[in-house]
């Protein structure tokens, strides 16, 4: 049910942006007649209506899937907080300016948020917030906790960058799907590579003395 959570905001975004379009016309109809308020100037071009409607979704999307956790009782973590706040602000500034550009900064932002509270925690606080986030599940030498945070440091950087590139390199509908797949692939496939590695460094219990 969390899984589906985390995922359902992208998955939604990148199919209202896939059905608006494919009916540009159709999506420029249903975003002035009912949205067309929260734009500057209270018209929406064509070619805008897509980006503009899946904004609307991510936006619903997020806020709907903190309330839900919320109402379940169950933690909600800083990252989705901090992502609430990127997607209503920088979402909200791609409607009212109809431009596409704040919500492709939106990512690159939160990678590098979460980048730089992993890389300045232990200089500012002493403390390495993956190891109090992970310490009661996994037992590790002290380097390579260090070790392990330095590589999330990195890849969150360079994440931020990747999205950079696609949304400024390539087309939109390429930065569209690499935002709800591409990225997630790259997530997964980077904590393979850590599981890989952690594997080599669990620190296991010795096994128990039969009884004699």
């Amino acid at each position: 049910m969390k899984l589906l959570l985390d995922f359902l905001p992208l998955l939604l975004f990148f199919t209202a942006y896939r059905v608006a379009d494919a009916q540009k016309d159709w999506a420029m109809q249903f975003a002035n007649q009912h949205f067309g308020y929260l734009v500057s100037g209270g018209t929406v071009q064509a070619d805008e209506a897509p980006i503009m409607l899946a904004t609307i979704v991510v936006i619903v999307a997020t806020l709907t899937q903190v309330l839900v956790l919320k109402a379940m009782r169950q933690k909600i973590h800083a990252m989705l907080w901090v992502s609430l706040v990127l997607v209503v602000v920088f979402g909200g500034l791609t409607i009212w300016f109809h431009n596409d550009t704040f919500i492709k900064w939106k990512p690159s932002v939160l990678y590098w948020t979460m980048s730089l509270v992993l890389w300045l925690a232990p200089l500012l606080a002493g403390r390495n917030l993956l190891k109090v986030l992970l310490a009661a599940d996994v037992e590790l030498p002290s380097h390579v906790w260090q070790r392990l945070n330095t590589m999330w440091v990195a890849f969150f950087a360079a994440m931020g960058l990747i999205n950079i590139w696609v949304a400024y390199t390539l087309s939109r509908n390429a930065w569209v799907t690499f935002k709800s797949f591409g990225a997630t692939a790259l997530m997964v496939v980077f904590v393979i590579g850590q599981g890989l590695y952690l594997s080599r460094h669990l620190e296991h219990e010795p096994p128990a003395e039969p009884r004699r």
